[in-house]
């Protein structure tokens, strides 16, 4: 074997391999079902319960869902179709703007991030099994407490979350195919449930119009606004990780009109009817109950029949757990591997994913809607925005759509450099997060709000757009004075 044949071996194993185009078969309406399922979860539901939990009216919601949506559907398709056209997973694609190994960087910061949402997942489909088995044996509310206040969790809860942990851990370990039946029951399952849901809400709240009617908090424009914007950028960030990593999916695209019309059919819509749904159920429990609930768990639990709720909510882990396996484990699997190709593989990726998924406290990350939006949604859009910027300036600026396709698997070729990464990348993504980071000491209270100008303490509300503009703008500025060759 010679040396360059060891080297690129080195930064390549299956996962990580170009797509060949005989093994390109995705066509638009595989890219709409995949964007339907990925909609179809509860912290979609959450997502618009948590707006009307803020202050919004039903229309005021959807319309910051809709928006949300098809503003982050334009680096979806930007970053879809490098992928598209050269069959290249996120790792690899990043290496041209990152360099080989300055590549690591945003994938690390990616998988983070699918870290945390694979935590929430699993804690949601804990709290499922939580609410089903306290039902039966209600003692489960006062068993001794055996963790740290610290930690934030009772003794049941937790229990139930380790149990699902443990059993997420278990499909990683039979490998993705096992989940392929799970995926068929979710995609079966919860828009049946959804609507069963929205048709106990609409009856029980004695029709569509007073649920409709009931009316924003906001008693005026500066109010909604100052909650608006926030809300939309949380919105973008709900899909920034999907944003960056698309060419995950679309590498396997049978052209680049399959993968934007899919993205365009299946994103937005889809999003907005779910989200419909749950701005509709989460409206009518301030009529039913007299109090807002924006956690469906927590609704479904008061349900009167215990097999009802049972079945509800082993049907919710199971839908959860073909979720949380296809949507946050597969991609974050493969950015672990891209660390180390010849050591890393897809069942040790998803074993790293799970432990800093436990370590990121999920139960926390949702404890209330202002923690979910403006917290966890809004802070880590601070840091994908900025590589959205640089991947999208670097391949349809610099390099007008034109890549080393064999380079990006080379260390020694024209992405290496200088030892492996790109300064002028990591300087521009800097520069995108710094203005974002005042606000965000504020937000988690790090800093009181008169220690920090007001001005610089709302850009935070931005932070998705202000990473993405700036790290952008700078990385062209740095570029323009060293254009690689084509």
């Amino acid at each position: 074997m010679t040396q360059a044949n060891h080297t690129k071996e080195v930064l390549s194993n299956e996962d990580l391999a170009a797509v060949p185009a005989s093994g390109r078969t995705w066509n638009t309406w595989n890219y709409a079902a995949l964007w339907i399922s990925m909609s179809l979860c509860i912290p979609t539901y959450m997502l618009a319960s948590s707006l009307i939990e803020g202050g919004m009216n039903w229309w005021q919601s959807i319309l910051t869902i809709f928006l949300g949506n098809a503003i982050v559907l334009i680096p979806m398709i930007l970053n879809g179709h490098a992928g598209a056209k050269y069959g290249i997973p996120f790792p690899v694609f990043a290496r041209a703007s990152f360099g080989v190994k300055g590549a690591n960087i945003p994938a690390l910061l990616r998988a983070i991030v699918a870290c945390g949402w694979f935590g929430i997942q699993a804690w949601i489909g804990g709290s499922a099994i939580y609410q089903m088995l306290r039902l039966w044996i209600p003692e489960v509310d006062q068993w001794p407490q055996i963790f740290p206040d610290a930690v934030g969790l009772q003794t049941g809860p937790a229990l139930c979350f380790f149990l699902f942990w443990l059993l997420n851990m278990y499909v990683v370990y039979l490998g993705v195919d096992s989940i392929r039946k799970l995926l068929l029951f979710k995609a079966i399952f919860l828009p049946i449930a959804a609507m069963a849901l929205s048709f106990w809400a609409i009856r029980a709240a004695n029709g569509l119009g007073p649920i409709l009617s009931q009316p924003s908090k906001f008693t005026d424009s500066a109010s909604f606004f100052s909650f608006f914007f926030p809300a939309l950028t949380g919105m973008v960030g709900y899909w920034a990780t999907l944003s960056l990593n698309i060419p995950d999916f679309t590498r396997y695209a049978k052209s680049q009109r399959a993968q934007v019309k899919g993205q365009v059919i299946g994103l937005p819509p889809s999003m907005t009817v779910f989200a419909f749904i749950g701005v509709a159920v989460t409206s009518a429990t301030m009529i039913i109950y007299g109090e807002i609930i924006w956690d469906p768990l927590v609704l479904a639990s008061r349900f009167d029949s215990k097999m009802l709720v049972s079945l509800a909510m082993i049907a919710v882990a199971i839908s959860t757990l073909a979720t949380n396996i296809a949507a946050n484990i597969v991609s974050p699997a493969n950015d672990f591997a891209n660390l180390s190709p010849s050591r890393i593989d897809f069942r040790k990726g998803g074993y790293i994913t799970g432990i800093i998924g436990v370590l990121i406290f999920p139960w926390k990350l949702i404890a209330d809607p202002n923690g979910y939006i403006f917290t966890w949604l809004i802070a880590y859009s601070s840091l994908l925005g900025p590589i959205g910027g640089i991947m999208i300036a670097d391949y349809f600026v610099i390099r007008r759509k034109e890549l080393d396709a064999e380079g990006l698997y080379d260390p020694a070729g024209r992405y290496r450099y200088s030892s492996g990464y790109n300064m002028y990348a990591i300087v521009a993504m800097i520069a995108g997060i710094v203005p974002n980071i005042p606000g965000f000491m504020v937000q988690v209270k790090w800093l009181d709000a008169g220690q920090v100008p007001g001005w610089i303490a709302g850009l935070y509300h931005y932070a998705w757009f202000v990473g993405f503009f700036v790290s952008g703008i700078v990385y062209i500025i740095l570029m323009r004075r060293n254009v690689p060759s084509k």
